[in-house]
């Protein structure tokens, strides 16, 4: 997931990293970074075999091609799932939809300007800081896709309670990414204290790749993590216990883990295509809630594709259910999350005005009989 570093750190921190994000224009030195939560590289995932092109289509706005990226992960289910089952293109006739997998945020947002690709799944973190740093000219987020899926798994002969975090050793994937800023954000709920950028103080936060984490856990170098799936249910499959379920912070339990972005340059030129994504989006996300074991093969056989391997059944399982897929781009509970940031002292308070547009989504949704959804005063006026 993206990640915000403070100023000082950034300072100190020149050498080149996968998945760091450039400063924000708005605050020099200050930059949203994206750790390795995927689980795959970028490349183009062919075709599923079902993604045929109906005979006598026609193009939309006359366009060949539409590009889309997104993560090879659970979080990333919709566009999984759409791509595997053919969904987006039935909605696209004759414009083909072909697609690219990126393993960190800033990967996609460089492919977005550069017009590698036109619309992408990603977290709300590197949304935000593609809006900020572009100052509000590169992208607009269009849609929502999922809610959820990320909770603190401890050691559970170590902690028992949450009072028994205190004093412990808990990772989360980057410093300063949403489930640190998160962490961070519950701990000064509990009244502890941590320094946020050394991740010192009441508790130890233990900045760790959640592709090690599971290692970390199993040698004793960590009590717990904070993280995302299917980080989470891997180390439940390890013998950690949930402790909490991060939803269970949040009104109604739902925040947004992923969302939707189009660049404004295609969204302006050919919003007939976007629509037509966009309605496989919604169409896809209601295949997943009406069939949820085939939509969870479908989405294991996507990942068996993209990363050599699906993901075991232990760690599915639980992880996909922890997942809520959804075409409400939960706009409200992005501002909190940057005002988290901002309150952790990783982020100076951005400029959202303008990041949201809804409408064409309103209008599929409209037409599918389904009530509008809210930007929450951040839609373009």
């Amino acid at each position: 997931m993206p990640a915000i570093r403070s100023p000082r750190t950034t300072a100190r921190r020149r050498a080149p990293h996968r998945g760091r994000l450039a400063a924000l224009t708005a605050l020099p030195l200050l930059a949203l970074t994206l750790s390795a939560c995927g689980y795959g590289s970028e490349a183009d995932s062919g075709d599923s075999g079902k993604a045929k092109i109906a005979a006598g289509a026609k193009k939309i706005d006359g366009l060949d091609t539409v590009k889309i990226g997104y993560f090879p992960n659970l979080t990333h289910g919709t566009a999984l799932v759409g791509d595997q089952e053919g969904l987006f293109q039935k909605e696209l006739g004759a414009t083909k939809a072909t697609y690219s997998q990126f393993n960190a945020g800033p990967s996609e947002i460089e492919a977005l300007n550069s017009k590698s690709i036109d619309i992408g799944w990603i977290g709300p973190s590197p949304a935000i800081n593609g809006y900020t740093k572009s100052q509000g000219k590169n992208l607009r987020v269009i849609g929502g896709s999922a809610s959820g899926g990320v909770k603190l798994v401890v050691n559970p002969d170590k902690i028992k309670s949450l009072d028994d975090v205190k004093g412990k050793k808990i990772a989360t994937p980057q410093l300063g990414n949403t489930q640190d800023v998160a962490f961070l954000n519950w701990i000064k709920g509990k009244g502890w204290d941590v320094d946020a950028e050394s991740g010192k103080g009441d508790v130890s936060v233990v900045r760790t790749d959640n592709k090690i984490t599971p290692d970390a856990y199993k040698s004793g170098s960590i009590d717990g993590a904070w993280v995302p799936e299917p980080t989470a249910s891997k180390l439940v499959a390890e013998g950690g216990k949930v402790l909490l379920d991060e939803a269970d912070l949040w009104p109604d339990k739902k925040f947004v883990i992923t969302n939707i972005i189009v660049s404004q340059e295609f969204l302006k030129k050919h919003p007939k295509v976007v629509e037509a994504v966009l309605r496989g989006s919604v169409k896809t996300n209601q295949w997943i809630k009406a069939n949820p074991a085939k939509a969870k093969a479908a989405a294991n056989a996507k990942l068996k594709q993209l990363n050599g391997k699906p993901l075991p059944p232990e760690v599915i399982d639980p992880a996909w259910k922890s997942i809520e897929f959804t075409d409400d781009p939960l706009a409200a509970t992005l501002g909190t999350e940057a005002d988290h940031a901002v309150k952790a002292g990783l982020l100076k308070k951005p400029d959202l005005n303008g990041i949201y547009d809804l409408a064409p989504l309103n209008k599929v949704l409209k037409a599918a009989g389904r009530p509008a959804v809210d930007d929450a005063g951040l839609g373009v006026k």
